[in-house]
């Protein structure tokens, strides 16, 4: 099941700690981050119905509103 909810203690800390991972960064270098860090993170979450139902929701504006 996929959480779309704010599940974590802290979201704003965590946003600053992204923000500066990419500070300093070119926009090649900025995608690349960005792509291994989806990578890890869905590697991480290791289910692939988990996986799609992001997908989707991640594709659709209505989900993410």
């Amino acid at each position: 099941m996929l959480i779309t909810k704010p599940n974590f203690d802290h979201t704003d800390d965590f946003y600053a700690a992204l923000i500066k991972a990419h500070d300093g960064l070119s926009k090649a270098q900025s995608d690349a981050l960005n792509a291994r860090l989806l990578l890890i993170l869905s590697n991480h979450i290791g289910d692939q119905s988990v996986l799609d139902t992001a997908l989707k929701a991640a594709s659709s504006e209505k989900e993410l509103s």
